[in-house]
């Protein structure tokens, strides 16, 4: 699969595979959505679809919506703060972890997920790979772009209609009658 998106003027990440290329801190392609800040450093096109690398800022909030990636494997390590981390396998049973500074979560591709940042100043470096290809742009085609280097100012929360436009295209798939029952 193939993602096609509006390229940024301004990008410091290369458009094409194999060449080299170096980002200097949070200087990566970033998009604000809801609380967060999201910093792209590669995706696609310079991986031939095989992973993207990100980086997830954000405040202590609410859980994000619960959701799968169908073709698609994901890996939260946690580099500042506490991430609390929820998963559920194939075969319905739930867990939850609180993931802190050097932890580690691994959710393989149709598994039902969800995270909430516990701590102020957090960060999650994710890494996304599978057959389904990579949906690092969609942090900013369902958020919007910004060349701040900080959280929003306030938070940006799209218009309803959005999510649908952008949900298989980027291989996710909310699940917004989700229940957890892990007690957290």
């Amino acid at each position: 699969m193939t993602i096609e998106f509006a390229r940024r003027s301004h990008s410091l990440i290369p458009a094409e595979p194999g060449k080299p290329y170096f980002i200097e801190k949070g200087m990566g392609d970033r998009a604000h959505l809801f609380g967060d800040l999201f910093t792209i450093y590669a995706g696609g096109p310079q991986t031939e679809n095989t992973f993207n690398f990100f980086t997830c800022d954000g405040p202590k909030g609410d859980i994000i919506p619960a959701h799968s990636h169908p073709d698609t494997y994901e890996v939260f390590f946690v580099t500042q703060g506490a991430v609390r981390l929820f998963v559920e396998d194939l075969e319905g049973e739930q867990t939850e972890k609180l993931l802190t500074v050097g932890d580690f979560g691994f959710v393989p591709k149709n598994c039902p997920h969800a995270y909430r940042i516990e701590r102020h100043h957090s960060q999650i470096v994710g890494v996304a790979a599978g057959p389904g290809g990579t949906f690092e742009r969609f942090f900013e085609t369902l958020g919007t772009d910004t060349d701040e280097l900080g959280l929003p100012r306030r938070p940006y929360v799209p218009e309803p209609q959005k999510f649908g436009t952008v949900l298989q295209q980027y291989d996710v798939t909310f699940l917004p009658d989700h229940q957890w029952r892990t007690g957290s």
